[in-house]
């Protein structure tokens, strides 16, 4: 066959050299049409035995798998094997040509190989996604690991394809240059070691909330991948973070306010000091209408005053013996306000206490958690509890610090 076109153009009257040109092109031009159309018979034989199969099957991963073109780049094998096992034929006459072609062509066979190599860990990536346990797992850190592996394979096979040398000849001696490698690849190595140790201590998972102050991050992990992880914050804006620095550096994940099944409140009302007093018998017996604290009042009345009269103590100055304070009221009215409120969770630690003295006076802080941990349900569970603080607070004679400009002195 390689001679027929030859030898019609040598009786046409054709110089040797000439009918060798044009027989080489010629049958280089049939072969290509040839590959073309067996590439595409074996691209449509492929997806309908592909799309065949995916129907048949309960799993989704062959349905993936053609998302991905796996059965297209798989296609495109065989008319490749032919155009290899044609070129010696080809360029018969042309030594140094057909050198070059079969060198090309396997650069081509080894490209197509990293593209199926790609697209089955693809695969698997968005295979491993549709299971839940391994919805919140850097799936994605593996498969860019395998891709670095795959890539350098393919780089050295083709340097050793353009260059003759062997494979393995060729690894060895880039074992002088392993430290050159290790220097590029270093961002790469660290993130490959730190998505392993991420997943092992279970650290963060995809969806976790997490506060990284450090590179101004504070919202869901969406992505963790071999060199970052992204964080879209509450603004809706990408915060992009190296994997490693999730080991290197200190963060914040609320994974487990989540778990727990309550988010936590803790904020503080300053009461001013100069506003605390003694309570009167006339005053107790006026706070007892509050409903909230009224069994409160009596039972403790009784004591107080039970102490008071064995102990023959002098009440004409309420400083003596024991007596209840309008802030110590104040601080059970709330505490019982809390237990009460049908949004606080009741199996967590809740209470009302007096924390240190300040120079603008004594804070009273309120620490509870609420039921309902959505971000505006929770502020308004918040507000809600606050605005009852700030609003019950002139039933008991106190007055909560604010600070006064000089233009509101003048007022």
């Amino acid at each position: 066959m390689k001679h027929i076109i030859y030898d019609f153009l040598i009786e046409s009257g054709f110089t040797p050299q000439v009918a060798s040109y044009l027989n080489m092109l010629a049958l280089l031009l049939l072969l290509l049409v040839i590959a073309l159309i067996l590439d595409f018979i074996f691209t449509l034989i492929f997806r309908r035995i592909s799309n065949v199969v995916a129907t048949r099957t309960k799993t989704n991963f062959d349905d993936i798998l053609i998302d991905n073109k796996l059965p297209t780049y798989a296609a495109h094998i065989v008319p490749l094997l032919l155009v290899y096992e044609a070129v010696p034929y080809i360029f018969t006459d042309f030594d140094y040509v057909s050198n070059l072609a079969e060198k090309s062509i396997r650069i081509l066979g080894i490209l197509l190989s990293l593209y199926i190599i790609k697209s089955f860990l693809l695969s698997i990536r968005n295979y491993l996604k549709t299971i839940d346990r391994y919805k919140n797992k850097p799936i994605y850190s593996y498969i860019q690991v395998f891709m670095i592996v795959a890539w350098l394979l393919a780089i050295f096979s083709i340097f050793a394809t353009i260059t003759g040398v062997s494979f393995w000849k060729f690894i060895t001696g880039l074992g002088a240059a392993s430290a050159i490698i290790i220097l590029v690849f270093r961002d790469s190595i660290l993130g490959f070691v730190a998505s392993i140790q991420v997943t092992v201590n279970d650290m963060v998972r995809i969806g976790d909330w997490i506060t990284f102050e450090k590179y101004g991050a504070d919202g869901d992990v969406i992505e963790i991948t071999l060199a970052t992880v992204k964080v879209q914050n509450w603004d809706k804006t990408i915060t992009t973070i190296p994997t490693y620095a999730l080991i290197s550096d200190s963060f914040k994940n609320w994974r487990g306010m989540t778990a727990s099944g309550g988010r936590r409140i803790k904020r503080s009302v300053i009461i001013k000091a100069s506003t605390i007093k003694f309570l009167t018998p006339i005053e107790i017996q006026k706070l007892k209408d509050i409903q909230l604290i009224t069994d409160y009042l009596e039972q403790r009345d009784e004591i107080i005053n039970t102490h008071n009269e064995q102990n023959q103590i002098n009440k004409e100055a309420l400083i003596n013996g024991r007596n209840m304070t309008n802030f110590g009221v104040f601080r059970k009215y709330l505490q019982t306000y809390i237990e009460n409120h049908s949004a606080v969770h009741k199996d967590m630690t809740y209470m009302v206490r007096q924390l240190e003295q300040t120079p603008h006076g004594i804070p009273l802080e309120i620490y509870c958690f609420s039921k309902d941990q959505r971000w505006v349900n929770y502020e308004y569970i918040m507000g809600d509890i606050f605005d009852h603080v700030l609003a019950s607070v002139k039933f008991f004679d106190l007055e909560v610090y604010e600070y006064h400009t000089t233009t509101d002195q003048l007022k």
